[in-house]
């Protein structure tokens, strides 16, 4: 029999993580009307592994990556192929997904840089990194919200990571000219 504090962990789980793993599965190319079939795996999934997961490190990275297999999967198997909306294109997405997992590791392990670079944004710029990295809302939520197309969000985005990627570079080396004046 399951304990009652198991049934409100995931609950609780689910409350908190729901939307933005949707948002996220969304921008995997997966077809709105199997979204919630496949956020429900991805917390299935994660329940049953709950024990693997290292409670220091964050969890909706942890569910996005659960995610990203689940899609994965999906492209291998042929017969469950029509919840994807395009193959080439999930495909496409996944490895965007990726260079954006590595992108997210490197500006994680340089936040003082990046909260600078970022303040040194042009405002529709930080207002497309706040509304993609801080409230999670996807390509299409963020043409909505903004009046462009998703190309052109999508676009955007990947200019201004390459940008903040340039300017924490810029931070790091001339932090290293400084401590090396200090320690000759």
């Amino acid at each position: 029999m399951q304990r009652a504090s198991d049934t409100d962990d995931l609950a609780e789980l689910v409350t908190n993580q729901h939307q933005q793993l949707r948002s996220f599965v969304r921008t995997l190319g997966v077809d709105a009307d199997w979204v919630d079939d496949v956020a429900q795996e991805v917390f299935l999934v994660a329940w049953r592994e709950r024990k693997s997961f290292d409670a220091d490190r964050d969890i909706g990275k942890w569910l996005r990556g659960i995610a990203r297999n689940l899609v994965r999967n999906e492209l291998r198997k042929q017969s469950r192929q029509k919840r994807l909306l395009h193959e080439g294109l999930s495909e496409l997405l996944l490895k965007h997904s990726d260079a954006e997992v590595a992108s997210e590791e490197h500006f994680c392990a340089h936040g003082p840089e990046l909260r600078d670079c970022v303040e040194r944004l042009a405002p529709k710029s930080r207002r497309l990194v706040a509304g993609r990295y801080e409230d999670g809302w996807n390509a299409s939520d963020l043409a909505d919200h903004l009046g462009m197309t998703s190309a052109a969000v999508r676009q955007a985005l990947m200019r201004i990571r390459q940008q903040l990627k340039h300017c924490i570079e810029l931070r790091i080396a001339e932090a290293s000219q400084i401590d090396g004046r200090f320690t000759t």
